[in-house]
């Protein structure tokens, strides 16, 4: 008796669904990236319609610079959250400052500032690509080892503790509007918490989302019941900046695109963060070929070697993150969150990728949307802010527990205490700027960079182990 082959499902990077499927799951992927695209945006003052449309064209350039090999998602990285707002208050003035705490948007003058130091970041990236490729993966870990990038990554987590608290409490004469935020506040964590840890498929991909819509909710209950408006009206600035208008733009509008400009202090602020990014995105390419590579086994084909195609991976971060930040988007990384739905949906074609790419591009021209978005409750990204800051600090833990890390090294003891304390002493101390030799360096940046001295003056002698 002859028994039916079970038919494998799933898409390899150089195949392509039909055109209904390839929509849908286009727009799944959009729907993942969507959360953590948009948060950071939020909370550093970028343009929301000018970051989105600069994932979506990041995305396709990445796709187009890797010949359509690698199917990851470029989108807006946490990592550069604090060094960014840091840039922002040494630079800007009185009156630019007091735009944006009052608006929620940079302005323009310092968005094209942040712009000069992403732009010089992604040749953090580039150069570790091109060494990987020239003398393979160890260079770049005996440069940059966990203990230096793992420390790096806990103090930008724990920097952000107080912009995460400022949101999440409100202090004003207002007791009741006081209570109504924190309770939305808890609420909105809570909840993404709880989504996170059990939903499973393709709504456990999306807690932030969901977690943003639950405290929303909560708010207009509250708005419904004490009259209390916790939702924030949208600054005329979003759209005033758009570079063109249909109409009126109440529907469609493009985004406001602005152009870089020279500056030491993002430039030692912002471009050594992708040091922090560097084993994210090294992780990552090495998942995909795992999930890749099983379900060409299922379907009988050959090898797909994704692994081979880390130095065209960081080269390929490293331009997206200069096409970002030449269009005025914020600095970013390929998105985990979409490599878990590709795995869980067994979609990798890298055509899904392409046009998740053109509908969020299409998406931020969108008007009504971008709205919506600019009116989320402060109260529901102070409780979204908390979750993801301290994950950011926890991944920092996890990337020296997966490289094993040795506590009890004195070297790695000593390399992991400088950068903590240079790290966090420089925020608390002196207010994230500090100053070294007559110029202020923004805290993080002289936490990497004094721990990439003293990890390499405490390696000279050093035997290699087997």
């Amino acid at each position: 008796m002859m028994t039916k082959e079970k038919e494998v499902y799933g898409y390899l990077p150089d195949e392509d669904p039909s055109l209904a499927r390839l929509l849908l799951y286009a727009l799944q992927q959009v729907i993942v990236m969507f959360p953590a695209t948009i948060t950071v945006a939020l909370i550093t003052g970028f343009q929301v319609s000018t970051t989105i449309f600069a994932s979506g064209l990041a995305t396709l350039c990445f796709i187009l610079i890797t010949k359509r090999r690698i199917p990851l998602y470029y989108g807006s990285s946490f990592a550069y959250l604090s060094a960014v707002s840091s840039m922002a208050m040494a630079e800007g003035t009185a009156d630019q400052i007091a735009l944006w705490q009052q608006t929620g948007i940079l302005p323009p003058e310092l968005i094209s500032k942040a712009q000069f130091g992403i732009i010089m970041s992604g040749f953090i990236s580039i150069a570790a690509g091109l060494i990987v490729k020239k003398c393979g993966k160890d260079a770049v870990e005996k440069l940059l080892p966990a203990s230096i990038t793992g420390s790096v990554s806990m103090i930008i987590g724990l920097t952000l503790s107080h912009n995460a608290l400022g949101d999440f409490i409100n202090v004003s004469s207002n007791a009741l509007q006081n209570n109504l935020w924190l309770v939305v506040a808890i609420v909105t964590l809570l909840s993404t918490v709880i989504y996170s840890r059990y939903l499973k498929g393709l709504l456990g991909q999306l807690p932030l989302l969901l977690g943003v819509i639950t405290g929303c909710v909560v708010a207009a209950l509250f708005l419904l019941i004490f009259d209390v408006n916790l939702f924030r009206s949208v600054p005329q600035a979003a759209l005033e900046a758009s570079i063109f208008k249909l109409g009126d733009g109440s529907i469609f509008a493009l985004p406001a695109f602005t152009l870089p400009k020279f500056s030491w202090a993002a430039l030692i602020g912002i471009m050594p963060i992708a040091i922090a990014t560097l084993p994210e995105s090294t992780a990552h390419i090495y998942q995909l070929d795992i999930y890749v590579n099983d379900v060409a086994k299922q379907k009988g084909k050959g090898k797909y070697d994704i692994e081979s195609l880390l130095p065209d991976n960081l080269i390929g971060d490293g331009l997206c993150d200069m096409i970002s930040g030449l269009v005025g988007g914020p600095a970013g990384t390929n998105y985990g969150e979409n490599i878990s739905t590709m795995a869980i949906t067994k979609v990798f074609s890298v055509k899904v990728l392409s046009v998740a790419a053109i509908i969020a591009m299409i998406i931020s021209c969108f008007t009504p949307l971008i709205k919506v978005i600019y009116g989320i409750p402060t109260a529901v990204i102070g409780g979204i802010e908390v979750y993801c800051f301290g994950a950011i600090a926890a991944q920092g833990i996890a990337i020296m527990v997966d490289k094993n890390v040795s506590m009890f090294d004195s070297k790695n003891i000593a390399v992991i205490a400088i950068v903590m304390m240079v790290g966090l002493g420089g925020q608390y101390a002196f207010n994230g700027s500090i100053p070294l030799f007559g110029i202020n360096v923004p805290n993080i940046a002289a936490a990497a960079i004094i721990g990439i001295a003293v990890n390499a003056l405490l390696s000279i002698g050093e035997k290699k182990k087997d």
